[in-house]
């Protein structure tokens, strides 16, 4: 397999220069402005097309386990509680066994979908939107309700530390616009309009291998000027298996470009922590890179994210 080096240095962005690409984007992006931002590609006609992904029939998890344990990366991890009755008390008859969960939804080690209210940017949410709608009682604008009927479409693994030949990225390594390109063509794949890209940049593997550490202070992810690729192809969904932004920062002032600009300028809904280990392998197994893709957020009117667990279709 041919391997494609990185940059040697991560580029950094000034705020001017940062702002240059806010702008741009903004403009390339204002198809999709509305309420639904990105989600208005998904046309029922792209849906119906993208169920002719399926060949084989399998079906597989793009969701890591919900964690309960604390670690470096997950100082507050989901409160599991044990609600029904105890064992003593079921002896005989009919019982029911219940618990209930507490969660970070924007944590750094669970799964998670951003909702479009989640980036406050200069005063404003996606679209222009008053930041003021979003309250101590939860967002009444943008909010992942939005996605309610789901998310289905076109999915498509790009997956970098195969393209470079290395088993992930490095925390402050970061993807860039070329290296999306470069993997398109080492996969034989093709990043169209509506499509849900997925970019695996390996740190799921590293936190497997290596145990948990500080994401927050240093992680692989995408370089801001990355996001011009998903402009051209004109992205449905970004997704990655880490927080999708680079940590430390690439950009001089702004702590989570990617975020800023796909959420913001984009109105791309963005799923943080995913894992790609399990379909990694089936893609390479099966020589595509491509399949059905169905989200389903959980119905949280006010909420500005959720918990997800997306099912890659093959």
């Amino acid at each position: 397999m041919a391997t494609h080096a990185g940059p040697a240095e991560p580029p950094r962005l000034t705020e001017d220069e940062f702002g240059v690409l806010y702008r741009r984007l903004l403009s390339r992006a204002a198809w999709a402005s509305g309420d639904r931002g990105a989600l208005v590609a998904l046309t029922p006609a792209r849906v119906e097309a993208a169920t002719r992904e399926v060949r084989t029939g399998r079906t597989v998890t793009l969701a890591a386990p919900v964690e309960t344990l604390p670690g470096p990366d997950n100082p507050e991890p989901a409160k599991h509680r044990m609600s029904g009755q105890s064992r003593e008390d079921a002896a005989g008859g009919l019982h029911f066994a219940m618990d209930s969960f507490a969660m970070n939804v924007h944590g750094d080690a669970d799964s998670h979908i951003d909702a479009l209210c989640h980036v406050i940017y200069d005063g404003t949410l996606h679209g222009g939107v008053a930041a003021s709608s979003v309250t101590a009682d939860g967002a009444t604008a943008l909010t992942i309700e939005t996605a309610h009927d789901g998310i289905v479409g076109r999915g498509v693994l790009l997956d970098i530390p195969r393209l470079r030949g290395v088993p992930w990225l490095d925390p402050g390594d970061h993807v860039t616009a070329d290296d999306l390109g470069s993997a398109e063509t080492a996969q034989h794949v093709h990043v169209t309009e509506g499509d849900l890209l997925f970019v695996r940049v390996g740190h799921r593997r590293r936190r497997r291998e290596l145990g948990a550490w500080h994401a927050a202070e240093a992680r692989a992810g995408l370089h801001p000027s990355a996001l011009e690729f998903l402009a051209d192809r004109r992205a449905a969904v970004l997704g990655g298996d880490g927080n999708n932004d680079t940590a430390p920062s690439s950009t001089e002032g702004v702590d989570f470009p990617v975020h800023v600009l796909a959420i913001h300028a984009m109105g791309l809904h963005l799923l943080d922590y995913l894992q790609f280990e399990d379909l990694a392998p089936v893609c390479e197994a099966e020589g595509r890179w491509s399949f059905l893709c169905v989200i389903a957020p959980l119905r949280l009117p006010d909420a500005t994210g959720s918990p997800v667990n997306p099912i890659a279709v093959l």
